[in-house]
């Protein structure tokens, strides 16, 4: 989700600085203009926007792979943003609150929230109140509806903190093997056939030219259909891993080259999964790696290139 071309106004106006406030820029100056002149100092007046990473699985306990500062901060704030109260919720009761869970405000903020709406999510933190933003899993605003929001924070001068937990991204990168000196991560790949094709064949030439670690996520349902897609499409020499259920029992992460999957063939569960892919470098000169014809949709036969 990205940030408003403008917002409305805030519950509470901002207060005033000397020279320019990008707060009250014209409606009609461009997102991108307005974006690149946030406040340079935050307004100690206004309260801390926290970004709390929570577990990657509903059963997981928080205290595992929380660390105290993250769970003292949490325990402190009695004002939250989440992808779904129910499931903030649930992450909140395992934890030692200092107030009941009761007595907690929870708003919601997801795909379907109107970016009208944001300005009133930060209201409470024009008045002096923190606020902890939560992600249904991992980490807020990575791949995830709140980074919007953090954008709006910052053009009014709220102090955003990040804590620290587990990240679903670095993890599957860590244990790819593969570069971890450059890598990109490109979120949630086209669902349709010949868009997804020509993006994931664009991925490997980056990763190929450049020695680049590429990583994707997708719809868990989707699993099979992408590692479908990357092993028919890419270069036999093409190194993929997946990475499932990071931190949790479960948890399985598997790296191959293309040529090796096509083999296994395996069957991936409909669980949160990393997909990363790299390349070994082209030999100046060399041959470029083989790889499948592609079946042509009118005659189903393969072309020859």
């Amino acid at each position: 989700m990205s940030p408003p071309s403008a917002e409305p106004p805030l519950g509470v106006a901002p207060a005033p600085r000397s020279g320019t406030d990008p707060t009250n820029a014209d409606a009609s100056e461009p997102a991108a203009n307005q974006a690149a002149q946030p406040p340079l100092i935050d307004n100690p007046a206004r309260g801390t926007l926290y970004l709390i990473p929570v577990p990657l699985g509903p059963e997981q306990d928080p205290r595992l792979n929380l660390p105290p500062a993250t769970l003292a901060t949490i325990a402190a704030l009695d004002c939250f943003i989440a992808e779904s109260a129910k499931s903030a919720r649930a992450v909140l009761r395992q934890l030692p609150l200092a107030r009941p869970l009761q007595s907690l405000e929870i708003s919601e903020l997801n795909e379907h929230t109107p970016s009208a709406q944001w300005p009133a999510l930060l209201a409470p933190l024009l008045t002096g109140r923190s606020v902890g933003l939560m992600s249904e899993a991992g980490c807020p605003a990575v791949a995830d509806p709140g980074g919007g929001l953090v954008a709006l924070a910052h053009r009014h001068g709220i102090r955003v903190v990040p804590m620290v937990g587990p990240s679903s991204i670095l993890l599957a990168l860590m244990a790819s093997g593969m570069s971890g000196q450059s890598f990109s991560f490109v979120g949630y790949l086209p669902v349709a056939a010949p868009e997804r094709t020509a993006r994931l064949l664009a991925l490997e030439r980056r990763a190929r030219g450049e020695g680049q670690t590429q990583i994707v996520i997708e719809t868990p349902y989707r699993n099979q259909a992408l590692f479908d897609a990357l092993i028919e499409i890419l270069a036999p020499d093409t190194l993929v891993g997946v990475a499932t259920d990071l931190t949790l029992a479960q948890e399985q992460v598997r790296v191959a080259p293309v040529e090796q999957w096509r083999q296994l063939r395996p069957a991936l569960a409909r669980s949160p999964t990393v997909f990363t892919l790299a390349c070994p470098p082209a030999a100046p000169g060399g041959p470029r790696p083989g790889r499948r014809a592609p079946v042509s949709a009118a005659s189903g036969s393969r072309r020859r290139r």
